[in-house]
């Protein structure tokens, strides 16, 4: 019988039965030898990260908490605070119940929020899984925590799959949480209790919690593009041409005389722009937001050149206002992939084959893309990923 989804045990599965097998592949693993079956593909990886940083199964690795004071800050400072009220509807009210934990953890695996069963939290406690403490692999090992921070990815763990032998009376089921304006990952939303009081429909819970969270992050940020778009069309009556006001992120609030479109590059003082369909521009500050007209040049056909290499470079080449980007490997990669689809584009599964050499990779290619339009806006589009009309993109490889 197979496990569903992420899960670390399908139905039925009798737990300390399970338990004590995990425990011989453990102790077989860690000590070189031929365990008696393997351990889950995503565990092997896990152990073997552990191993080659050479942290100690048996002891109690430093959990390198943070003061209170910086604990408050961090919450203060992290988009999580505006939905954990939800994250607590959906998981703790059942908590008490299920003797678990719910825990939510900053995109540095600090550990910002822990509520649910007193008794669970005594245990917790001594496992160091407290407030502050920083919960990465690097830190306490193979964790659901920290191994979804490294695989970018949900994972369950139960029992021995843990790499610290103190962990191993321990479940945990974590699901990572990205900001649907930027694609980046801004923390893990966990449940954790006691290995043998583990249900299989953690799972569904979890991911539950993960996706409304997203949700109301999304909510709040269409309610912030409609109070731009209220505040600034006083500002902007009798401006003549085509323009857009867009928030920070590149976020379109408002249009005119320019066809609709969601999103173009984060705007930054004094720095051009490529519109598709205005060419290039430069932004001005705009209350909340930003103005992005037309500037001198009348061309709307936007030409660009990635030069690829040690530090790929994205240059968009115009006589009125020229600007360069660097671009990471991976988006370079993601760039030279779509300039060579043409304008059928492709799929996420597509690119993921293309980049990853399989197609399993969708999720990390949303993120990538969504990581990718904050630089270069508007000249990528979606669905499918391809260049927008109107962009020219030339590849140069270095010699």
């Amino acid at each position: 019988m197979t496990t569903t989804a992420f899960g670390a045990i399908p139905a039925g599965t009798d737990l300390p039965s399970h338990a004590r097998e995990l425990r011989r592949i453990h102790d077989a693993v860690l000590a070189g030898v031929r365990p008696p079956a393997r351990p889950r593909a995503l565990v092997a990886r896990s152990w073997a990260r552990m191993m080659s940083l050479g942290l100690d199964p048996d002891g109690a690795n430093a959990r390198n908490p943070v003061a209170h004071q910086e604990v408050e800050r961090l919450r203060h400072g992290s988009p999580l605070s505006l939905v954990i009220d939800e994250l607590r509807g959906v998981l703790t009210s059942v908590a008490d119940a299920s003797q678990f934990l719910m825990v939510v953890c900053d995109a540095d695996g600090v550990v910002l929020w822990r509520e649910g069963s007193p008794r669970v939290r005594i245990v917790a406690d001594r496992l160091g899984f407290a407030e502050g403490a920083r919960w990465t692999e690097q830190t306490v090992g193979t964790n659901a925590i920290g191994t979804a921070l490294a695989e970018a990815a949900p994972v369950q763990l139960f029992s021995a799959e843990h790499f610290e032998h103190q962990q191993h009376p321990w479940y945990c089921t974590a699901a990572p949480i990205h900001d649907p304006r930027t694609g980046d990952l801004v923390g893990v939303v966990d449940v954790s209790g006691p290995a043998l009081t583990l249900h299989p429909a953690n799972v569904a819970l979890v991911e539950s919690a993960a996706r409304l969270a997203e949700a109301q992050l999304w909510r709040r940020h269409v309610a912030s593009l409609e109070r731009l778009r209220r505040e600034s069309e006083p500002l902007v009556i009798g401006e003549s041409g085509p323009l857009l006001v867009v928030d920070d992120h590149g976020w379109v609030a408002h249009h005119a005389g320019i066809s609709a479109r969601d999103r173009i590059e984060a705007p930054r003082r004094d720095r051009a722009l490529a519109v598709p369909g205005l060419g290039l521009c430069v932004p001005e500050r705009l209350g909340d937001g930003w103005l992005v007209r037309a500037g001198t040049d009348t061309e709307r056909t936007i030409v660009a050149r990635l030069e690829l290499g040690a530090a790929p470079l994205l240059e968009v080449r115009s006589d009125d206002a020229p600007w360069r980007t660097s671009v990471t490997p991976r988006h370079a990669q993601i760039l030279e992939a779509l300039a060579a689809s043409g304008p059928d584009g492709l799929t996420a599964a597509r690119l993921s084959t293309l980049i990853f050499g399989d197609a399993e990779h969708a999720v990390t290619v949303r993120a990538e893309i969504s990581r990718l339009r904050r630089v270069v806006g508007g000249l990528v589009t979606t669905n499918p990923y391809r260049l927008t009309p109107g962009v020219s993109l030339s590849v140069i490889r270095a010699d």
